[in-house]
């Protein structure tokens, strides 16, 4: 089977009620349609440094800013393919690149176990990521519904809708079952448009009519801001107190 393992494009964001998820849907209809794997579970592995250096610079809204992780399309086993992605973007320009390979060959190469397989132009940018940025370690496991929604006309116009968004920092492997904490608004769906040019008129006019509007939501993002950086806050201030209390 073959995959894109290359991208370009902008990525558009926008959180819709249900309602409004249905309506943009109904304009939908005659331009777009759902693609062949239907209603999926994207599961991801964020690998960041001991700090969270590459989440924490991401947040501060930079010109260029990069993350890596590993997902998969289904839980996995061992020798399950999965994809490592680099991500990068500048100037509010996506640039993915990614490489498909089994589970366990992907963990060790992320983990600095061993090199990675594929001698490609790909690999050798993730291994320049990881020369820079030192030691890598897994630090969220992110999962979440999704449908995609494909342009009729063979553009590269797309469509995905994202749900039940959950997060957790235990049981990092996707080997796992799907659990964790929900960081998306209850009764919210997370809408990205996918599109290396314009957006078609029709799309325009719906988002218009339903008055939504663009809006900056970094998944990983916000599990930092909910999840890690909390805790992390609580680890330091219990420290401080036991420092107090020895003196």
């Amino acid at each position: 089977m073959s995959f894109q393992n290359v991208f370009k494009r902008y990525e558009l964001k926008y959180m819709l009620t249900l309602k409004q998820k249905e309506k943009v849907l109904d304009s939908m209809q005659e331009h777009m349609t759902l693609d062949k794997y239907g209603r999926t579970t994207i599961r991801n592995l964020y690998y960041d440094t001991d700090t969270y250096l590459l989440i924490r610079r991401s947040i501060e809204k930079p010109l260029y800013k990069e993350k890596i992780r590993i997902r998969s399309y289904s839980r996995t086993m061992s020798n399950s393919t999965v994809f490592v992605e680099l991500k990068k973007k500048y100037k509010h320009v996506v640039y993915k690149r990614r490489i498909s390979m089994p589970n366990n060959e992907a963990t060790e190469w992320l983990l600095g176990v061993k090199q990675g397989v594929n001698n490609t132009q790909i690999s050798e940018e993730i291994d320049y990521f990881m020369q820079l940025y030192g030691t890598l370690k897994p630090t969220v496991f992110l999962s979440y519904e999704r449908e995609a929604y494909y342009c009729n006309n063979g553009s590269d116009f797309r469509v995905t809708f994202d749900d039940n968004i959950l997060c957790r920092q235990n049981d990092l492997s996707l080997e796992s079952e799907v659990y964790g904490e929900s960081i998306l608004p209850k009764g919210m769906v997370l809408m990205e448009i996918k599109c290396s040019g314009g957006v078609p008129l029709w799309m325009t006019e719906v988002l218009s009519r339903e008055r939504i509007f663009k809006t900056p939501f970094s998944k990983y993002g916000t599990a930092y801001k909910t999840l890690i950086f909390p805790q992390k806050h609580m680890v330091n201030k219990y420290n401080t107190l036991e420092v107090n209390t020895d003196v």
